[in-house]
């Protein structure tokens, strides 16, 4: 099968000049087929200070009203995703944004009200593989934003670390789908305040032993759900690691594992 690599970049890279720089070279100079997805949370939440709106989060997760929701949209899908495509474009990286409503490419739902009513939040239902794989036949980059639809006109802020999750799971019927979570960290660190302390590779039993020992909580949860439930769902690899280490033939980091 024909290689896709498709690369997740949180917010904390793309704030910073140097290492979006570096990131945006390097994932140009990826041969073949490719897949950028960004966050961009930090921004947002700047944004909203800025406009005198208040940022609630739970457990990592933003609570999404309707003015948040217009800030996500103003930040995700337009700050950020055109400050990423036009640095791709000056590297010749024919990259094309988008949010999940552009070309239908990703659908979703409404999170129901269980203990925390999220507000505007979508988990994604399905995935439009023919109209990415028709955009990547044609050397286009997609650079996917964390904006989702329902169908039925309304946008829902969606997490970026699960959107490339569901991504890799969709396109790994048509590729050999490499995934890589790219943030500020080495990869999965068994001392978050010490960065030698990196699991170079990461099986699922292990990863449920250290999850219940408390060495792997916090943010690193739903990163590790989501990259396993890639592997489950069909992709070939599965890295995550700092922005910096990112390379055409390898990226270095914690390997996720399924056993």
């Amino acid at each position: 099968m024909e290689k896709l690599t498709i690369v997740k970049v949180g917010g904390g890279i793309l704030e910073d000049q140097a290492k979006l720089k570096a990131l945006v070279k390097n994932f140009a100079d990826i041969e073949g087929k490719k897949i950028l997805v960004h966050g961009g949370g930090k921004t947002a939440t700047q944004m909203a200070d800025r406009l005198g709106i208040k940022t609630q989060m739970v457990e990592g997760r933003r609570i999404t009203s309707t003015e948040m929701l217009e800030v996500v949209l103003m930040v995700y899908g337009g700050l950020v995703n055109k400050k990423v495509v036009a640095k791709l474009q000056a590297h010749n990286c024919n990259a094309l944004g988008f949010t999940g409503a552009d070309a239908n490419i990703i659908l979703a739902e409404k999170r129901p009200v269980k203990d925390i009513n999220y507000g505007w939040v979508g988990d994604v239902k399905s995935v439009n593989v023919p109209t990415l794989q028709g955009l990547l036949d044609q050397n286009i980059v997609p650079v996917i934003a964390p904006l989702t639809h329902d169908g039925e006109g309304h946008l829902y802020n969606t997490n970026a670390d699960t959107m490339a999750s569901v991504l890799a799971g969709a396109l790994s019927q048509l590729y050999a789908v490499r995934l890589w979570y790219c943030f500020e960290k080495p990869g999965v660190l068994k001392d978050a305040e010490d960065d030698s302390s990196l699991i170079e590779k990461l099986f699922h039993s292990l990863y449920k032993a250290y999850q219940q020992s408390g060495i792997i909580k916090d943010g690193m949860i739903p990163k590790l759900d989501n990259g396993f439930a890639a592997l489950q769902q069909g992709s070939k690899e599965v890295i995550i690691g700092a922005a910096s280490a990112l390379s055409q033939d390898r990226f270095s980091g914690t390997q996720l594992v399924l056993n």
